[in-house]
């Protein structure tokens, strides 16, 4: 069947590659990654590249736009999507969960009811995600999280600890296998312990051998037992193993490490080759090239596609990487596509060879059910993940405000323009208002935004912050903004309370300054049902 495909054809099944999940071109949000619909076209029906990772719009469209690529295809296709906390997370109107780090918190006191929550979790993301067209659940995310500093992986880990890590990735594996859908544990052999974005550059894992094995692997050790379908490699130098190349290009680390010694026999995916760790140094073809030669099955997110196929096929018609392992590597996707449901027919033609090719993984939208998207089941356990991990303090609740009082709701956020889970409709900025509060919003780029309530008088203050480690921010802790502002509330006396949404070492940061009698309370999700759960229990609401 795989001798039927020519290099070219064999190499394009090794990439998946990136497109907005809007349905126009106009609608396209990173131009730079996200090719135009004749481009996207071209890479699935003439090149056959074997996947597509997608990001932006709602459920509903979704479903539109799997089909729509599924029909371009020359062999159907993966269809992925970084859903770590539900496919809510990036396509509006599905459930939308709380990062995996709020059921670590739960499982400081109630271990039986986070493993629940962590399997419920997989398995409602899994059902919703197949629900849209999508088969590929790039989660759950196994890096230890145990440097609070970490600016990229941070609430997105499933805690602090190997133990609690393993414990909760798998529940989430065993709920999501309940569908077929293709797990990933991230980021090999793990990102938790790094003070850099390897978004933004290289990040060097100084530790020794054994200490790998006792923090970093066993995560991943536990969802390869568990039956994880796909590993995704890390963009890290690690000396002790590999003292020239990065995991994600190191055939020490992939091969010797991850196949020989784990025995992991599924799914090796890199890591965005876009991302500065790997492209800054290597560029945009080199790295897909290194990746492939270390090892990798799938290449993922190349800044240029065609170039990176035709570079792949060039080593190994040099004889830099072997036929065999190009095949090894689709024979893995080919089975990993019939797991999920896309069958294998002889239907298609390429020249004067008959080709075997994967039929069956389009969906007719008009059949699908929007019924399995956000079910009362599903919003209930996605809100109870968020209650049960609430931290909270001083005198609560705050007593509702007087009519006619000089009020201030400052919000500080990361960046305003990028901040899609505040509106003038989201609770943080409509529950005060109905109270009385005039809001200020700010981020450190920004300044002021909006109505602003009178500075130079006495303002009774809430304080909402909300900030987490986010990609390309390449910080995970406070904003200056955030820290100016906390001072000057304190050192006016006007701050009289303080929400914090998202990094629970972002907290860790205000509570020794904060006097015991101001309440303050934080919640580990930014979306307007954790908006709703703080600010209930802040006035008495709830």
């Amino acid at each position: 069947m795989i001798d039927n495909l020519s290099l070219p054809e064999l190499v394009a099944q090794m990439f998946v590659v990136r497109a907005s999940g809007y349905l126009f071109d106009h609608q396209i949000r990173y131009p730079e990654w996200e090719p135009t619909a004749e481009k996207l076209r071209h890479y699935l029906e003439n090149l056959g590249v074997g996947g597509v990772i997608l990001a932006g719009g709602s459920a509903a469209e979704l479903t539109m736009r799997s089909h729509q690529l599924q029909s371009w295809a020359k062999f159907p296709l993966l269809l992925a999507a970084d859903i770590e906390e539900g496919v809510g997370q990036r396509f509006a109107g599905a459930t939308w969960f709380g990062p995996p780090m709020a059921i670590a918190e739960i499982a400081k006191k109630n271990p039986e009811a986070a493993d629940r929550y962590a399997e419920q979790m997989g398995a409602v993301t899994a059902m919703e995600a197949r629900a849209i067209g999508l088969n590929w659940v790039l989660a759950p995310v196994v890096d230890v999280n145990n440097n609070p500093d970490n600016p990229v992986i941070n609430v997105r880990a499933f805690g602090e600890t190997p133990e609690i890590v393993s414990t909760l990735a798998s529940a989430f594996i065993r709920g999501a296998s309940t569908q077929s859908v293709l797990t990933t544990a991230k980021h090999f052999p793990g990102h938790g312990d790094t003070a850099v974005d390897s978004h933004l550059e290289l990040p060097i894992l100084p530790h020794s051998p054994t200490r790998l094995a006792e923090v970093e692997l066993p995560s991943f050790v536990e969802a390869i037992a568990n039956g994880v379908d796909a590993v995704m490699t890390a963009h890290l130098l690690i000396p002790a193993w590999d003292e020239e190349f990065p995991a994600t290009l190191s055939r020490k680390i992939l091969i010797g490490k991850l196949r020989e010694e784990l025995g992991f026999q599924g799914l090796i995916v890199t890591d965005a080759l876009v991302m500065g760790a790997i492209a800054n140094k290597y560029g945009a073809n080199k790295g897909a090239v290194l990746a492939a030669e270390a090892g990798a099955d799938v290449l993922l997110m190349p800044l240029d596609p065609e170039e990176a196929i035709r570079a792949v096929c060039e080593a190994v018609t040099q004889g830099r990487i072997s036929i065999t392992q190009i095949k090894d590597s689709v024979k893995r996707i080919w089975e990993a596509k019939q797991k999920v449901g896309l069958s294998i027919s002889d239907s298609k033609e390429t020249g004067h060879n008959s080709v075997v090719s994967l039929q069956g993984g389009s969906q007719n939208p008009a059949l699908i059910e929007l019924s399995l998207l956000s079910t009362p089941e599903a919003m209930t356990t996605a809100a109870n993940i968020l209650r049960d991990s609430l931290k909270f303090g001083g005198n609560l609740p705050l007593p509702q405000p007087q009519k006619n009082q000089l009020l201030r709701n400052l919000i500080v956020v990361d960046d305003v323009l990028g901040c899609e889970f505040l509106g003038n409709h989201t609770p943080a900025i409509a529950l005060p208002a109905q109270l009385g509060y005039e809001l200020q919003l700010i981020d450190d780029r920004a300044g002021a935004i909006g109505d602003t309530a009178n500075t130079d008088s006495f303002c009774p203050t809430l304080l909402q912050v909300f900030i987490r480690g986010n990609c390309f921010r390449g910080s995970a802790g406070l904003t200056e903004a955030a820290q100016n502002w906390f001072q000057k509330l304190l050192t006016t006396g006007e701050l009289q309370a303080v929400l914090i949404y998202g990094s629970p070492y972002v907290l860790e940061q205000f509570l020794p300054y904060l006097p015991p009698s101001i309440p303050y309370i934080f919640c580990f999700g930014q979306m307007p049902a954790a908006q709703t759960i703080a600010l209930e229990l802040l006035f008495g609401l709830d």
